[in-house]
């Protein structure tokens, strides 16, 4: 595989050289006359620190494997020092395919959407009752994988059902690398499982959809007041008094999109208006990736996947205790750890696929 033999000692030193470079630019105040370029320059710095890094750590893994692959030429085979530098060399080469991935991300073009924050959609699909209870098990899920990276969860909306479930929850995530990871997740869940109100045993299939969005910033979309169509009424359900006796949910129709989102979930109208406007920012940034991404959508496809909410990306059997993900037929028999948040079994795979991916267009 190409990712096995690629020599990274030039992009090395290019990380080593340009680090010192930033360090010199943020050693200026007038750098912080701006604050965006302070911003991007902190982050540039924090990512070629990285890359240096594991570049070191790339170098001395091949040092490591070499030094070890020369004792079992000296010593005889069945020694028990060759068979400790065996199992080194065994343990070294599977550090140097993780090494190699993550300095392959460093080299390959970086999506600039990758560090922003993200708004998750979860929806109910096929499945009625048992349906909502998905979204809710896939929300729990999600909380979970956001609290074992460090990343927080911000509730922006949501439609709850019966027993629990959610017809739909939106929520933000925020953190490092959020998108980056996150994206992969964007399509159809599928779920396989006898559910709690079935008496007779039978296994039934729902579905829940997720769409993850990169948080759209005032300068991404320009939105003017007259596309705009505001509404206000008494927010419905839990949340206290405040919430159910005053007009605090907030509707907007942006009328050239024909989009609609309503937020009901804080207390007070303006902050539903911040959350709302917000979302639909993020919706109208989604559409404009998206169309801009169909340009090239037959060289990106890959194996991933195109990430569009109708294709199903997974799987979840529960009498197989099986997840199964279509992109790139994975299959593991884990299903309790992924559901509680173990989530880099699955997401892992998929960011190498997609960096062999856009290798493979980037050789043509």
């Amino acid at each position: 595989m190409f990712i096995g033999v690629m020599d990274f000692c030039s992009h090395i030193d290019k990380f080593a050289s340009r680090l010192k470079e930033v360090e010199s630019e943020l050693s200026d105040p007038k750098v912080f006359d701006s604050p965006q370029k302070a911003q991007d320059l902190g982050r540039e710095y924090s990512r070629l620190k990285e890359l240096v890094n594991l570049g070191a750590a790339w170098k001395r893994n091949g040092e490591e494997i070499e030094s070890n692959k020369e004792i079992l030429k000296q010593e005889a085979p069945d020694s028990e020092l060759a068979q400790m530098a065996r199992e080194e060399v065994e343990r070294l080469q599977a550090e140097s395919k993780k090494l190699n991935l993550e300095l392959l991300q460093g080299i390959l073009p970086e999506d600039p959407a990758d560090n922003r924050n993200t708004i998750v959609e979860i929806r109910a699909g096929a499945g009625g009752t048992e349906s909502s209870l998905f979204a809710a098990d896939l929300y729990r899920m999600y909380i979970k994988y956001s609290e074992s990276r460090g990343w927080k969860i911000e509730d922006m909306d949501s439609s709850p059902s019966d027993l629990g479930g959610y017809k739909e929850i939106i929520f933000k995530i925020t953190g490092t690398d959020v998108y980056k990871r996150m994206k992969f997740e964007s399509g159809v869940h599928r779920v396989q499982r006898v559910p709690a109100t079935e008496a007779s045993g039978r296994i039934h299939t729902s579905t829940a959809t997720v769409a993850v969005l990169p948080e759209a910033q005032e300068v991404d979309i320009e939105i003017k007041p007259e596309e705009l169509e505001i509404t206000v009424c008494r927010a419905g359900g839990p949340g206290g008094q405040g919430v159910n006796t005053t007009d605090s949910a907030v509707q907007i129709n942006h009328k050239p999109s024909g989009m609609i989102v309503r937020c009901a979930d804080q207390r007070s109208q303006m902050q539903n208006r911040i959350q709302a406007m917000t979302i639909l920012r993020s919706r109208l940034l989604e559409r404009k990736i998206a169309e801009e991404n169909a340009k090239y959508s037959a060289q990106r496809k890959a194996q991933v996947g195109t990430g569009e909410r109708n294709e199903r990306i997974r799987t979840y059997n529960f009498p197989q205790c099986r997840v199964s993900d279509h992109r790139i037929e994975l299959t593991l028999y884990n299903i309790d750890a992924v559901l509680d948040g173990d989530l880099d079994c699955l997401i892992d795979p998929l960011i190498a696929a997609d960096v062999e991916e856009k290798l493979a267009t980037l050789e043509k």
